[in-house]
Protein backbone atom coordinates (compact mmCIF):
# COMPACT_ATOMS: atom_id res chain seq x y z
CA UNK A 1 0.00 0.00 0.00
CA UNK A 2 1.10 3.54 -0.69
CA UNK A 3 -0.49 6.86 0.16
CA UNK A 4 -1.01 8.91 -2.99
CA UNK A 5 -2.56 12.16 -1.94
CA UNK A 6 -4.45 13.91 0.84
CA UNK A 7 -7.77 15.36 -0.30
CA UNK A 8 -9.32 18.60 0.93
CA UNK A 9 -12.56 16.78 1.76
CA UNK A 10 -14.22 13.36 1.73
CA UNK A 11 -16.17 13.96 -1.49
CA UNK A 12 -13.04 14.63 -3.53
CA UNK A 13 -11.17 11.74 -1.90
CA UNK A 14 -14.02 9.38 -2.79
CA UNK A 15 -14.13 10.63 -6.38
CA UNK A 16 -10.38 10.12 -6.73
CA UNK A 17 -10.59 6.59 -5.32
CA UNK A 18 -13.53 5.74 -7.60
CA UNK A 19 -11.61 6.97 -10.66
CA UNK A 20 -8.56 4.94 -9.67
CA UNK A 21 -10.62 1.80 -9.07
CA UNK A 22 -12.36 2.23 -12.43
CA UNK A 23 -8.96 2.53 -14.13
CA UNK A 24 -7.78 -0.73 -12.59
CA UNK A 25 -5.73 0.66 -9.70
CA UNK A 26 -7.38 -0.65 -6.52
CA UNK A 27 -7.57 2.26 -4.09
CA UNK A 28 -9.21 3.14 -0.80
CA UNK A 29 -9.89 6.25 1.24
CA UNK A 30 -8.46 6.28 4.74
CA UNK A 31 -9.07 8.78 7.56
CA UNK A 32 -12.61 9.32 6.31
CA UNK A 33 -14.10 10.57 9.52
CA UNK A 34 -11.20 12.21 11.33
CA UNK A 35 -12.35 15.72 10.45
CA UNK A 36 -14.62 15.61 13.50
CA UNK A 37 -11.56 15.53 15.76
CA UNK A 38 -9.53 18.19 13.98
CA UNK A 39 -7.99 20.26 16.73
CA UNK A 40 -7.42 17.19 18.85
CA UNK A 41 -4.95 16.04 16.20
CA UNK A 42 -3.03 18.17 13.68
CA UNK A 43 -5.35 19.46 10.94
CA UNK A 44 -3.33 17.86 8.13
CA UNK A 45 -3.76 14.49 9.85
CA UNK A 46 -7.55 14.89 9.92
CA UNK A 47 -7.98 15.05 6.14
CA UNK A 48 -8.99 11.97 4.10
CA UNK A 49 -6.16 10.29 2.20
CA UNK A 50 -6.29 8.15 -0.93
CA UNK A 51 -4.13 5.04 -0.86
CA UNK A 52 -3.39 2.66 -3.71
CA UNK A 53 -3.35 -0.99 -2.62
CA UNK A 54 -0.35 -1.99 -4.77
CA UNK A 55 2.65 0.32 -4.44
CA UNK A 56 3.73 -0.64 -7.97
CA UNK A 57 0.63 1.17 -9.29
CA UNK A 58 1.53 4.43 -7.53
CA UNK A 59 3.27 6.24 -10.44
CA UNK A 60 0.46 5.49 -12.91
CA UNK A 61 -2.20 6.27 -10.31
CA UNK A 62 -0.59 9.64 -9.54
CA UNK A 63 -0.46 10.41 -13.25
CA UNK A 64 -4.19 9.69 -13.49
CA UNK A 65 -4.94 11.99 -10.54
CA UNK A 66 -2.83 14.72 -12.14
CA UNK A 67 -4.78 14.31 -15.39
CA UNK A 68 -8.08 14.59 -13.50
CA UNK A 69 -6.97 17.91 -12.03
CA UNK A 70 -6.09 19.33 -15.46
CA UNK A 71 -8.96 18.48 -17.81
CA UNK A 72 -8.26 18.96 -21.47
CA UNK A 73 -10.28 21.67 -23.17
CA UNK A 74 -11.77 20.89 -26.54
CA UNK A 75 -12.40 23.56 -29.16
CA UNK A 76 -15.90 24.75 -30.00
CA UNK A 77 -17.67 22.86 -32.78
CA UNK A 78 -20.64 23.16 -35.12
CA UNK A 79 -23.17 20.33 -35.50
CA UNK A 80 -23.03 18.88 -39.00
CA UNK A 81 -26.75 18.02 -38.89
CA UNK A 82 -28.41 21.21 -37.68
CA UNK A 83 -25.64 23.82 -37.64
CA UNK A 84 -25.93 24.55 -33.91
CA UNK A 85 -22.73 25.92 -32.30
CA UNK A 86 -21.44 24.23 -29.13
CA UNK A 87 -18.67 24.84 -26.66
CA UNK A 88 -15.99 22.17 -26.52
CA UNK A 89 -17.38 20.43 -23.44
CA UNK A 90 -20.35 18.98 -25.32
CA UNK A 91 -19.92 15.66 -27.16
CA UNK A 92 -23.51 15.58 -28.40
CA UNK A 93 -25.67 18.28 -29.95
CA UNK A 94 -28.24 19.46 -27.43
CA UNK A 95 -30.52 20.63 -30.27
CA UNK A 96 -30.78 17.51 -32.48
CA UNK A 97 -28.89 14.81 -30.58
CA UNK A 98 -26.17 14.21 -33.20
CA UNK A 99 -22.77 13.10 -31.96
CA UNK A 100 -19.80 15.44 -32.18
CA UNK A 101 -17.63 14.63 -35.18
CA UNK A 102 -14.28 13.10 -34.34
Amino acid sequence: MKRLRVAPNLVIATMWADALNAAGYPAQVFSRYLSSIAGEIPPDQALPAVWVMDAAHAPAALALLDALERPQHSPAWVCAQCGERHIGAFSQCWNCGAQRPL
